[in-house]
């Protein structure tokens, strides 16, 4: 099993062990998230897509997708740390917590949970890892694969804790600040999908090579494919959360109209 696929098995025992006692009316909304964004973990994973996705480019592509862009927001929506932590002795949970908020291993963590680096680590992990000798490289070995399926994940859950303005992550950013923090992003993926798409030639010798087994579809088409993928179902997230924040910005400001002037009926 790869590290990714195994950390996700860890996390959703911890989960339900944590859950065991707690009434099952409170956070079905939450459970509904967790458990939605550990399936879709699953079927990025240990699925036939994860096998199909060495043939064709489109469907390696909706893989990212999934780990970038639907995973980790459900699991940030569905604030899981608290009780994964109850599922762990007392004890071990204080010096977690302890470690995490002031200790000196925990910095880096700290650091890392900036909004500006979290946006940071999401944009270079997403573009970087489709820099043709990086993505040949990856197919190539298991491990940098497992590498890349991790910095994924976990650049998407630090990014998604921002954008979707997740406690303790509320107030790290002002609603304008958010919106461009997410629109930006996006950007990037669309700068990706629009290379991808536009090329005169296919990028990654790994597909290049492999014409028996692409279905009939030569290797730019395959590419173009998967700009698409990137292009529009990878921009629906990040359009739902530009909404929130817009919405969440003028909201405010209707709040604070003066009620409409009301017409006299009097001739």
């Amino acid at each position: 099993m790869d590290p990714a696929s195994t950390l996700t098995a860890i996390v959703a025992l911890l989960w339900w062990q944590g859950g065991r006692g707690v009434q099952a009316s409170q956070g079905r909304r939450r459970s509904a998230a967790f458990w939605g964004g550990i399936l879709t973990l699953v079927v990025a994973l240990n699925s036939p897509l994860d096998v199909e996705a060495d043939h064709f480019f489109w469907v390696h592509m909706v893989q990212h997708v999934l780990l970038l862009t639907v995973a980790p927001p459900l699991l940030v929506l569905s604030r899981p740390m608290p009780r994964v932590l109850r599922a762990l002795p007392r004890g071990t949970r204080l010096a977690l917590v302890r470690e995490v908020r002031r200790g000196r291993a925990g910095a880096p963590l700290r650091w890392l949970a900036r909004p500006w680096v979290a946006w940071w680590c999401f944009c270079v992990a997403m573009l970087a890892w489709h820099v043709p000798v990086l993505y040949d490289t990856a197919l190539r070995h298991q491990p940098v694969h497992d590498l890349e399926h991790l910095t994924y994940i976990g650049s998407g859950i630090l990014f998604w804790n921002h954008a979707l303005a997740v406690p303790p992550f509320a107030n790290s950013l002002t609603w304008p600040r958010r919106t461009a923090y997410v629109t930006g992003a996006m950007i990037a993926g669309w700068v990706l999908a629009i290379t991808l798409a536009v090329a005169s030639h296919p990028f990654y010798s790994f597909y290049a090579q492999r014409l028996d087994r692409l279905g009939g579809i030569s290797p730019l088409t395959d590419q173009q494919l998967a700009a698409g993928v990137m292009w529009v179902p990878g921009s629906v997230t990040f359009t739902i959360a530009i909404v929130l924040a817009v919405y969440h910005w003028l909201e405010p400001a209707k709040r604070g109209a003066p009620p409409p002037p009301v017409r006299s009926t009097v001739a």
